[in-house]
């Protein structure tokens, strides 16, 4: 034991010398981490005591491990700081009848539908409303703060069809998609409404989509929801009303509403309440069957995979925007017959539809042009992709060929020639020069195009190239059609227009009643290049009564007479109402372009009077 014991202190002694000869390990940790700075014990803060008030009760808590008396419920607060009390509906339903409803109907059973679809501090005021701000050519925001409200709310609910003018048809467009405030005493949900009807009757469905998307669904009333939907119909964009048709459903209680409820509740996820909600709308004929089929077809894409729906138009006589806009979005064939005799919203929405044919649009395209719903450069465009486009024939491009001989032919004579085919050839003769406008602008000015210098100029026009046209003035004689053109459209000018330049004119005028003879003096008298005995001469001769008055003329004269632009804007479209130029009078273009000259929009003044001369 005694040598055990000397060999282990032995070992012990030797391990004990190793150590002491290799020395300490080195530190491999840098100081930061080797040494780090001693952290204070922060002091828990004190829990304040709570105190009870009369508002609010303190629930007592139960101690630790003990077993509260009473649940502990921490309330939901409303927008407005209020606590939300739920309760139970007396007559709930079975587990079974609750898997059968619908979300909605579940939502409304237990009040759980919201009442906004956007955060409070993002909800926006019913306040200038509208698409064109002042800087970017709008009417300023207050222009009817001061005006009747009946006469505002009169001159918007009148405006219930197209413009016969052009160059009208987008000053009032201009007026109504301004960002304005209500006149006082409208409400203003009333107003946008107004202003988007009016806009949807012109054809402008897609300013009127921008217009009523301007408001917040929560604030929808009846008259808005049904301008946003026909607005988003004209547009083809159906899923566009799901929030505010979500968010209120008792807007309206039409089929199409219902079938709406269904598709958005099938681009939501819930393709197959949408698919019960759409058959039970098929068994129950609350839909005619080709309105609920197209819906099927349209709500089907949002499934997984959804059976095949077939589309049959043998026992369909009308053409609704809702089969129009629905056969659309889903590529359906509509039948020729349908189409052809739709009446003339279908052609004003098939140029606004991305997913209509491209030569339907193509085909469209002249009327709206005319309309003023397509610019010049739009038109261009479309011919454009007419022409790049594989999917046609050489004999389906031949008028989008025609419009790129117009401007890069060799020869003067080749353009020209051109132009004129696709003047003769357009749906609307005006629309074909609305097309050519600016391949009008690059032609030179020569005296052996006099006899096309006319049209040449009324096609500069209808893109407002006046300073283009005014290039013709040295070489078109006085009393001819360029002349009385060039008078009105000319931006300025220091003296009046001679009586007997105007009976040069009338003496070749050979349209019906001499109109065009009428419409000149008309324009002429409006923009103050007539002199007064002048004017009464010749109104006499051509049998006008010019300063005739009516409820409508003492209106616009007085909304001029306080220079408020926007009123007079309203109350000019309400004047230029109608399908075509022979329902518009000389009396009412001269009161029209008086008004307009007087309260400093003499451009479009000068353009709606040539249209005039040009187009009657």
């Amino acid at each position: 034991m005694k040598r055990i014991a000397l060999l282990l202190g032995g070992t012990a002694l030797v391990l004990s010398s190793t150590i002491a000869i290799a020395g300490d390990p080195e530190d491999l940790l840098p100081p930061a981490f080797r040494d780090p700075p001693p952290q204070s014990t922060p002091t828990p803060a004190p829990v304040p005591t709570p105190t009870a008030t009369a508002a609010r009760p303190v629930t007592p808590v139960a101690p630790s491990g003990g077993t509260p008396s009473a649940p502990v419920v921490q309330a939901i607060p409303d927008d407005d700081g209020s606590a939300l009390s739920a309760a139970l509906p007396a007559d709930l339903p079975s587990l079974e009848e609750l898997e059968a409803m619908e979300s909605d109907e579940v939502n409304d059973l237990f009040g759980l539908r919201p009442r906004f679809d956007i955060p409070a501090a993002a909800r926006r005021a019913i306040a200038e409303v509208g698409v064109l701000s002042q800087a970017e050519g709008g009417f300023p925001t207050a222009s009817l703060a001061n005006q009747p409200a009946q006469l505002v709310r009169a001159a918007l609910a009148a405006s219930d069809g197209p413009i016969v003018s052009r160059w009208g048809h987008i000053l009032m467009r201009r007026a109504l998609a301004s960002r304005l405030d209500a006149p006082a005493g409208l409400d203003p949900v009333e107003f946008a409404a107004l202003r988007s009807q009016a806009l949807i009757a012109m054809g402008e469905g897609a300013v009127a989509r921008t217009l009523v998307q301007d408001v917040d669904g929560s604030n929808y009333n009846v008259a808005l929801a049904d301008a946003a939907f026909d607005s988003y119909l004209a547009t083809g964009d159906v899923l566009g009303m799901c929030p505010a048709a979500r968010l209120q459903p008792d807007l309206r209680e039409d089929g199409e509403w219902e079938l709406l409820q269904a598709i958005c509740s099938a681009y939501l996820g819930e393709s197959r309440g949408a698919e019960r909600r759409l058959r039970r709308a098929l068994g129950t004929g609350v839909a005619p069957e080709i309105d609920v089929r197209l819906a099927q077809r349209f709500a089907g894409a949002a499934g997984q995979g959804g059976r095949a729906v077939e589309i049959e138009w043998d026992e369909v006589e009308t053409l609704t925007p809702w089969r129009f806009a629905l056969a659309r979005a889903v590529g359906a064939d509509i039948p020729s017959e349908l189409r052809d005799g739709a009446p003339g919203w279908a052609d004003k929405s098939e140029v606004l539809i991305p997913a209509s044919p491209l030569m339907a649009r193509v085909s469209a395209a002249d009327s709206a042009g005319a309309r003023g719903i397509l610019s010049s450069a739009a038109m261009v465009d479309l011919y454009s992709q007419l022409w790049a486009s594989d999917a046609y024939s050489r004999e389906d491009k031949a008028a989008a060929g025609l419009l790129r001989d117009a401007y890069t032919a060799p020869g003067v004579a080749d353009r020209m020639a051109a132009m004129q085919e696709l003047w003769d050839g357009a749906g609307d003769s005006y629309g074909g020069w609305v097309l050519t406008a600016y391949a009008a602008a690059r032609m030179p000015v020569s005296e052996d195009l006099l006899d096309n210098a006319a049209p040449l100029i009324a096609s500069m026009l209808t893109a407002g190239l006046d300073a283009n046209a005014m290039r013709w003035g040295s070489v078109v004689p006085e009393g001819s059609e360029a002349w009385a053109l060039l008078a009105l459209a000319q931006p300025q000018r220091s003296n009046a227009v001679s009586e007997g330049a105007v009976r040069n004119f009338m003496d070749g005028d050979g349209s019906a009643e001499q109109r065009k003879s009428a419409f000149l003096v008309a324009g002429l008298a409006g923009l103050g290049r007539l002199g007064d005995n002048d004017f009464a001469e010749l109104g006499t001769d051509l049998g006008v009564s010019y300063t005739r008055s009516s409820a409508w003329s003492t209106k616009i004269g007085q909304a001029a007479q306080v220079n408020n632009a926007a009123l007079v804007a309203f109350l000019a479209g309400l004047g230029m109402q109608g399908e075509s130029w022979d329902q518009m009078t000389p009396r009412q273009l001269y009161h029209i372009v008086s008004a307009l000259n007087r309260v400093g929009l003499s451009a479009e003044a000068r353009m709606i009077a040539a249209e005039a001369v040009a187009r009657s």
